[in-house]
């Protein structure tokens, strides 16, 4: 008995996978999606309690666009405020890129529209004019190729907070270098 070899394809893996060789290219991208953070505002989570997060779209103009793609958004100073009914990014710093375009005035600090849904609109209106929570931004990242800020409802910490948080990160610190000294050492 006799058996035939078959000739590979092209593409072919000698039959030790089930996909295709660009199926598995195409299941590994999906599998590590790359970095989609643009911009943390880390001092948010210090100088505030953060209570309640919600995804609001931003009105953006070519040149800000582009200057996010290189990277140069910075959230550290905006905050969010309620005018007319809609809410407006102030003090987020998007510095323009030399070659931006020349018939446009780019103003790095300017006040920029956030995107949200009418009744996402009136809940955050509602918590904040009569709880008196603050409008912050926490995070800027890319969903589906659309720039996306992530806003938190906030109250400011006191400074004794800050202290307690900053003695709870240190303990958490401390037991979990404990933990891996004893885990080595057994």
């Amino acid at each position: 008995m006799t058996e035939r070899l078959q000739e590979p394809e092209l593409g072919d893996n000698g039959g030790m996978s089930k996909q295709p060789a660009h199926d598995k290219a195409k299941a590994k991208a999906k599998a590590e999606p790359a970095n989609r953070t643009i911009a943390l505002n880390k001092r948010a989570r210090h100088e505030y309690h953060l209570v309640d997060r919600v995804e609001a779209g931003l009105a953006l103009q070519g040149w800000e666009v582009k200057a996010i793609r290189a990277g140069r958004a910075n959230l550290t100073d905006g905050y969010a405020y309620i005018e007319h009914g809609e809410i407006y990014l102030v003090g987020a710093q998007i510095t323009p890129l030399i070659q931006a375009s020349t018939h446009v005035i780019a103003n790095d600090r300017r006040t920029r529209k956030l995107l949200l849904n009418r009744h996402e609109i009136d809940k955050l209106v509602g918590r904040v004019e009569r709880d008196g929570y603050t409008l912050v931004p926490t995070a800027m990242y890319w969903s589906r190729n659309k720039v996306k800020l992530e806003i938190a409802l906030a109250k400011g910490k006191k400074e004794h907070d800050k202290r307690d948080t900053a003695k709870e990160r240190d303990w958490q610190r401390e037991k979990q270098r404990a933990m891996r000294r004893h885990n080595k050492d057994a």
